[in-house]
């Protein structure tokens, strides 16, 4: 989604519920109500008390909420009856109502802080205290009919949209004001709209901006302590890190968050080297002090860098140059794993530490891309090749990966079975769930030591962009994970886990060495 582009939330029109009249009295008040619409206006601008005619525009809607309700009470005892229901031009009059300042009873005054700027809006103290009980509380204890408010700059931008919310119940949102009106809605306790306002970053954490906007919503997240909000933005970060360190984003991001991603396993990238190279870019870019430059260091995996790479980036890496003592030991233990087998390096090493454990990368030495078209079809089978593992001792080598995906696999005890007189046990009635089981075409020596560990990374397209949707680990089956796609409806073709009708996986395969229970000498 464009910067400029807006979406709108919505909130369920209606006010509180009363004890119903019979649905065809109600209907011919709303009716007469509505008749005499246009006398109140009129009343209003004569001097009829502006708590009079905003009230029974209130009273207005309420007959109407309270006659859809009889009417619908009436549906049920008579199939005939129809709700007729005009409540969206009741919000349309609502909505001129503050445009135009027919009616107003409190008059509020937003000061910009630290500027002379002043925004006056013209309101109704009935419909915002209705609304918010923080206003009921400031209208109670004014001197007059103004009522002054004190907003930074970034709130006091959108606060005609937030009063606007406050009378229709609806509004248009960009990317750059959900932080400004996620404030305002909770400063003044409206939850409906802070609930919203939280649940469209949540969805939008992929859509397309110019300066980025995840790293700005993670660091507000932290500032109230929305957790749940902190670690949706987290996550998307971790699994789309490759177009995170390609934008301008990268650089905007804290001391802190940089060392949060760094500790990470579960990191989606092309390369360990990718990453070293992103964290200079971004350290030659903040300049942090030099004790927060050497934890970021100490997390790059070296391990995971192959050693060709290792020994340009001791000659030609300048931030590697300047802090080589800082990581020599961890350089020195990389070059050691690489020049011997995982197996004899483990008899002195211990092999599980963070060094030896690669994350999820994308390059084709870790594993490979699987598309599946109409994955609802039949079974599907699949067949790639990675490296033995990331050692420079084990480069060379190669193992094939036999892939099948089986798009309504049923658990053995879930199939039919049979007495011993012969007669079939009943089967269970669901289609099954989908399952991928990946296995080495052929078992070999040089697996001694290691364990192979399978994640299939299910993207999908949000805001017109792929991004990842789903990760899931496991030894040899899917089925492990016990969730995988639980939640996918591929019958349908617009099931969010489908692209073009397709599934998107790509499937990564890491070695995990095995420190081995032998005296170390």
């Amino acid at each position: 989604m464009r910067q400029g582009k807006a979406n709108v939330l919505h909130k369920e029109c209606g006010t509180g519920s009363r004890a119903a009249h019979t649905g065809q009295h109600t209907f011919l008040r709303a009716r007469d109500k509505s008749r005499h619409s246009s006398e109140m206006v009129r009343s209003c601008e004569q001097g009829i008390p502006a708590w009079v005619y905003v009230g029974t525009l209130l009273l207005l809607i309420h007959s109407v909420t309270v006659r859809g309700a009889a009417l619908k009470q009436e549906t049920a005892l008579d199939n005939g009856a129809t709700v007729l229901n005009h409540s969206m031009s009741l919000v349309q009059r609502l909505e001129t109502l503050l445009t135009m300042g027919n009616g107003s009873d409190v008059t509020l005054r937003v000061h910009t802080i630290n500027t002379d700027e002043v925004k006056v809006i013209q309101a109704h103290s009935l419909v915002l205290t209705m609304q918010s009980d923080v206003f009921e509380e400031l209208l109670l204890s004014r001197n007059n009919s103004a009522l002054v408010l004190r907003e930074p700059a970034d709130c006091a931008a959108v606060f005609d949209k937030f009063v606007r919310y406050l009378y229709c119940g609806d509004i248009s949102v960009r990317l750059d004001q959900a932080i400004s009106l996620h404030k305002l809605a909770s400063k003044y306790r409206v939850w409906g709209l802070q609930q919203g306002l939280t649940q469209y970053m949540t969805q939008h954490l992929s859509s397309e901006s110019p300066t980025g906007h995840v790293v700005g919503w993670y660091n507000y997240a932290l500032q109230i302590g929305d957790m749940a909000l902190r670690d949706s933005c987290l996550q998307y970060l971790a699994w789309n890190l490759t177009s995170v360190l390609q934008s301008g984003e990268w650089g905007a991001i804290s001391e802190d968050l940089l060392l949060s991603l760094l500790q990470r396993s579960d990191l989606i990238l092309q390369s360990e080297l990718e990453l070293y190279e992103a964290l200079e870019a971004w350290i030659s870019q903040n300049q942090p002090v030099s004790a927060t430059v050497e934890i970021a260091l100490k997390a790059v995996r070296y391990g995971m860098i192959p050693p060709q790479h290792l020994f340009r980036l001791q000659k030609q890496s300048q931030l590697m140059l300047k802090y080589y003592e800082s990581i020599r030991d961890l350089l020195y233990l990389a070059f050691q794993f690489h020049s011997a087998s995982p197996i004899q390096l483990a008899k002195y090493f211990d092999v599980n530490c963070s060094i030896f454990t690669p994350r999820n990368y994308l390059s084709s030495s870790w594993g490979s891309p699987w598309v599946i078209n109409n994955p609802t079809r039949d079974d599907r089978s699949y067949s790639f090749q990675t490296q033995l593992g990331p050692s420079g001792h084990d480069s060379s080598k190669r193992v094939t990966w036999n892939a099948l995906f089986s798009p309504r696999w049923l658990p053995l005890s879930a199939r039919s079975t049979y007495t011993e007189l012969g007669a079939m046990q009943p089967t269970r009635t669901d289609g099954g769930r989908p399952r991928i089981i990946v296995t080495p075409a052929t078992s070999s020596p040089d697996f001694a030591g290691v364990s192979f560990q399978k994640t299939v990374i299910v993207m999908s397209r949000q805001q017109g962009k792929v991004v990842v949707r789903h990760v899931y680990n496991f030894h040899q089956s899917t089925e492990e994970a016990g969730d995988f796609l639980v939640d996918a409806d591929l019958q349908r073709r617009a099931s969010e886990y489908l692209i073009d009708s397709s599934l998107y996986l790509h499937v990564v395969i890491k070695p995990l060495y095995h420190t081995l229970l032998v005296a170390r000498k």
